[in-house]
């Protein structure tokens, strides 16, 4: 599994609000059963997000809101097909998530 894929959410309860999971969890890890995501939200369904914790990211020209303060550990076996690649938006998922753990 590559850092930064997005994969759809095949779960019936949050697919709606959530349709994509981007898959955050280092490739040296990928031995595990389970893999570390954060859920993305259209942005026309959010308020404006905190840019720094909750980057905005284009997915087939459609706009999605990084949902990192969501962020879960779950099986790789319900990870839905692979969408999408986001390792452009790689120092803003790292950014986004030093701001979770340290506030800066």
């Amino acid at each position: 599994m590559a850092q930064f894929s997005v994969y759809q959410n095949t779960n019936p309860a949050t697919k709606k609000a959530f349709p994509f999971l981007v898959d955050i969890q280092s490739n040296l890890l990928d031995d595990l059963r389970t893999t570390v995501v954060i859920p993305l939200a259209p942005f026309s369904s959010t308020d404006k997000p905190i840019s720094r914790l909750c980057p905005v990211v284009e997915i087939d020209t459609k706009k999605f809101v990084v949902m990192t303060q969501q962020l879960a550990g779950i099986e790789i076996k319900i990870l839905g097909k692979r969408v999408a690649d986001l390792s452009e938006y790689r120092s803003d998922f790292i950014a986004a998530l030093d701001f979770v753990i340290s506030g800066i």
